[in-house]
């Protein structure tokens, strides 16, 4: 065991504790479940200092407003290192896996977010701005394209599709800001069976959290990379949330595409860096998932221009 988690544990109950390794993200994020013989509890281990420390603070904003986010047992931050409350394996996506009701479970994420636009947005945060998705954006020009084309894309072609997005962007800044969970899909959420209400509702991976948008949370929700979701779930979970918010169908709706359409040309750039940069290969089988959800968003009259660019510059996708 590394001489950092020997010291962290050292005067806790979970010194002489069994460790088992589970299954990580596409960061450098780990974790493992200790078993101490009474209860278990989750070892977090992070080499980013800035990131834990950014846990615990959502950590606190999200129990503050009566959520379900783990409860933080030890901490040292300096040395990467979070001792967390273990929500167990009732994972979203091994619940559906198995055969749980695949609609409950995404309406009461669905009732989750619905609520936390009702609260304040925490202030200090990164903010989810246009100026940010322009940035973001060239993680698809600088990785998916040339990795599709065999070749640089041309500063003309670029500089169009920057503009295509300035346009699409113009009046998102204009909406409601609320608290942004980021990696907010099923395999990040957890039914609490011993729970009822919003609190049956386990959240995990939010240290990326920002504030912006509200559609974008839902897009991370509905537009999984990593599984379908039955489309006519996602177009009912849509309805849902536009009748308990109240907010306006078609200026909703319009976002939902647009921050859709982002997330997937981000997502593709960041699988194809995976598998170039950094030898996981493994994100590519889930390239043509999210090239699908693309195609979905750009049926959205208002992403014209996108799809056209999209057309004319690089052809068929894959």
């Amino acid at each position: 065991m590394d001489a950092s988690i020997t010291a962290f544990l050292k005067n806790t109950e979970w010194v002489d504790a069994t460790h088992t390794a589970l299954a990580g993200d596409a960061s450098s994020r780990r974790y493992e479940r200790l078993d101490n013989g009474n209860e278990t509890a989750i070892l977090m281990i992070d080499p980013d200092p800035s990131s834990l420390e950014k846990f615990v603070t959502i950590t606190e904003v999200l129990q503050k407003e009566g959520y379900s986010a783990p409860e933080i047992l030890e901490a040292d931050t300096s040395t990467g290192l979070l001792l967390l409350e273990d929500f167990g394996d009732g994972l979203f996506a091994h619940l559906i896996e198995s055969g749980g009701n695949e609609e409950k479970l995404y309406e009461l994420a669905v009732d989750f977010l619905a609520d936390l636009s009702s609260r304040d947005c925490p202030t200090g945060l990164p903010y989810f701005s246009s100026n940010y998705v322009l940035d973001q954006n060239t993680m698809f020009l600088d990785w998916y394209v040339p990795e599709l084309t065999g070749e640089n894309l041309p500063d003309k072609a670029r500089f169009f599709f920057q503009q295509i997005w300035r346009q699409l962007l113009k009046n998102m800044e204009e909406g409601q800001e609320v608290l942004l969970l980021r990696d907010f899909h099923a395999e990040n959420l957890l039914h609490l069976g011993d729970r009822t209400g919003l609190e049956a509702l386990g959240l995990l991976d939010y240290q990326d959290a920002m504030s912006g948008p509200a559609a974008y949370d839902l897009v991370s929700l509905l537009q999984d990379a990593r599984r379908d979701v039955s489309p006519q779930i996602a177009d009912k979970m849509v309805m849902h949330y536009i009748e308990k918010t109240g907010v306006n169908e078609a200026e909703f709706r319009r976002m939902y595409a647009i921050l859709g359409a982002h997330r997937a040309l981000r997502i593709m750039g960041i699988f194809t860096r995976l598998s170039k940069r950094d030898g996981k290969s493994r994100y590519l089988a889930f390239m043509p998932r999210m090239v699908s959800h693309l195609q979905a968003n750009l049926k959205h009259p208002d992403l014209i221009a996108l799809k056209h660019w999209i057309s004319v510059s690089l052809g068929k996708l894959n």
